[in-house]
């Protein structure tokens, strides 16, 4: 539509320029009339995610996966990156360690189609399920910092070392990482343990619940001052 009318600007202004003076003036369109940039929103994000060639990861990616869920939600997770069934579906923790987070959630009054965004540090999967490297997440950090500043979630939840770590700001495992509250840009944020870690050890399970029910009565907190 922006073209349309820049077009139709022209002409008009043109046409009076050679009737008043003869000749045709190559005037600077006015600004009401320049094409306005698309503004900022989950879709166009996910868009440029998946144009996204930026870094190795997209050699061998089937899908992107540029998390899913509700704006505004109570509650951000953020993971490291998508595994094998995720690359498949193009969607965030499906897996078996997904369907775990999604118990997780639901055990504190939470989940991703009510109330909740899942994400993770990097949309595309790293190769047999690797850590991301440093040049990947600095390739592909800008996208989950957009994702914030759209969603404006009211808290963030962490799960696994890399997440924690590059969200919190600390260089840590997430064995220390976790027990206390970080802040992201004004954000309140907890880290805990991935849930693929629980499901390798059930001895994480009672650190896990104690984050999150910690992480239910912050959020309690923060909503009854709203």
């Amino acid at each position: 539509m922006g073209n349309i009318d820049s077009e139709l600007y022209k002409l008009i202004s043109n046409t009076q320029d050679y009737i008043e003076y003869g000749m045709i003036s190559d005037k600077k369109l006015p600004d009401m009339m320049l094409k306005r940039e698309e503004p900022e929103s989950l879709e166009k994000i996910a868009g440029e995610v998946a144009k996204c060639r930026k870094c190795r990861l997209c050699e061998k990616r089937n899908n992107v996966v540029p998390g899913m869920g509700v704006l505004n939600p109570d509650v951000l997770v953020v993971g490291e990156g998508p595994g094998g069934d995720e690359d498949i579906q193009g969607l965030p923790f499906v897996g078996k360690a997904g369907q775990y987070l999604d118990k997780w959630l639901d055990a504190i009054g939470l989940s991703r189609h009510t109330n909740c965004f899942i994400g993770n540090v990097v949309k595309c999967r790293p190769p047999m399920n690797r850590d991301p490297q440093p040049d990947e997440i600095a390739s592909c950090i800008s996208f989950l910092e957009r994702q914030i500043a759209v969603l404006k979630p009211k808290f963030i939840l962490t799960v696994g070392r890399i997440s924690s770590a590059v969200l919190a700001g600390q260089e840590a495992g997430i064995g220390r990482l976790r027990g206390r509250t970080y802040s992201y840009k004004g954000i309140p944020l907890i880290p805990t343990y991935h849930p693929s870690a629980v499901l390798r050890d059930p001895a994480l399970r009672k650190p896990v619940w104690d984050d999150l029910r910690r992480l239910k009565s912050e959020l309690e907190e923060i909503k009854n001052v709203h």
